[in-house]
C-alpha cells in the first residue's frame, strides 16, 4: 500500500499504531452488529492479543519495535 498506493502506512502498520487490542474490539463489535465474516477477527490477532504484543505501545505486534521507533 504504501508503494503501490502511496499510503503513508500499509494496514498491519496502521493495525500496530493503532493498537491490536482496539483492532480487535472494533471488529468484535462490527462483527457482531453485522454477522459479516469480513469483520471476524482472525486467529492471528487474537494470538497476538493474548500474548500482550499490543503493537506500538508494548514494542511489537505485527513488527518488532525498537525503544527509538516507538511514541
Amino acid at each position: 500500500m504504501k508503494l503501490g498506493a502511496g499510503y503513508p502506512m500499509g494496514p498491519l502498520e496502521l493495525a500496530d499504531y493503532t493498537g491490536l487490542d482496539t483492532k480487535q474490539a472494533v471488529l468484535a463489535v462490527l462483527y457482531q452488529g453485522t454477522g459479516d465474516q469480513v469483520f471476524r477477527p482472525i486467529a492471528l490477532l487474537d494470538q497476538l492479543v493474548a500474548e500482550g504484543k499490543l503493537g506500538r505501545k508494548t514494542g511489537e505486534g505485527f513488527y518488532k519495535y525498537t525503544q527509538s521507533s516507538k511514541l
